[in-house]
């Protein structure tokens, strides 16, 4: 594998990932990339066949699976998700560093790649301030809710396993969230960077 260390992001919905993704995003441009995830569902209108996701039959899909060629996949509503390698290579070979936000099923499947990633998981201060963001989005009818809560507290046990995470985040302040989790990624970022202007 070329290319600046894959990073991989995990944590409950609600802890934060997507808000301090974007801040990295927007502060260093061009230096992160997303692999585009492969799933065997329908594109939804305004969804690109390699933008948004590899649209794929499901055979076909298990037949990658099979030889090795994804680092993580899953099965959710009847249908198949997952990462594959070269996805994650596509990025690096823009020298750039491939973020993966993944639960904690991806997680242990990507233990077991030579992928070599930086893991990172995000989590709540308390199972109290993620109902509450939970509930302030109002996004949530109250039985998703209760599912997001008891996955959350399974994934917040969980991350404390001891040698799964690089490091873990407790997001109750944002700023200083995003300088720990700056702090992890400098050296990926200064790969990177380098790379793009030698």
């Amino acid at each position: 594998m070329v290319g600046p260390r894959p990073v991989v992001l995990s944590g409950p919905s609600g802890a934060g990932k997507s808000t301090l993704l974007k801040r990295l995003l927007k502060d260093y441009e061009n230096v992160f990339g997303f692999s585009v995830s492969h799933t065997t569902r329908k594109p939804r209108p305004g969804e690109e066949n390699g933008k948004d996701y590899h649209f794929v039959t499901r055979e076909k899909m298990q037949e990658e699976i099979d030889a090795g060629g994804f680092v993580e996949h899953a099965e959710f509503s009847g249908n198949m998700y997952g990462t594959s390698k070269a996805a994650i290579q596509a990025v690096q070979a823009q020298n750039q560093i491939c973020i993966l936000d993944i639960d904690m099923q991806g997680v242990r499947s990507m233990k077991k790649t030579d992928l070599n990633p930086i893991y990172v998981s995000i989590q709540p201060p308390s199972i109290e301030t993620l109902e509450k963001r939970l509930r302030d989005r109002q996004t949530e009818t109250e039985e998703s809710l209760q599912k997001r809560l008891n996955a959350a507290s399974v994934d917040m046990e969980f991350s404390k396993e001891p040698g799964l995470f690089d490091l873990i985040i407790i997001n109750d302040n944002l700023d200083s969230a995003y300088s720990e989790l700056k702090k992890i990624l400098a050296e990926e970022i200064q790969k990177a960077q380098g790379a793009k202007k030698s």
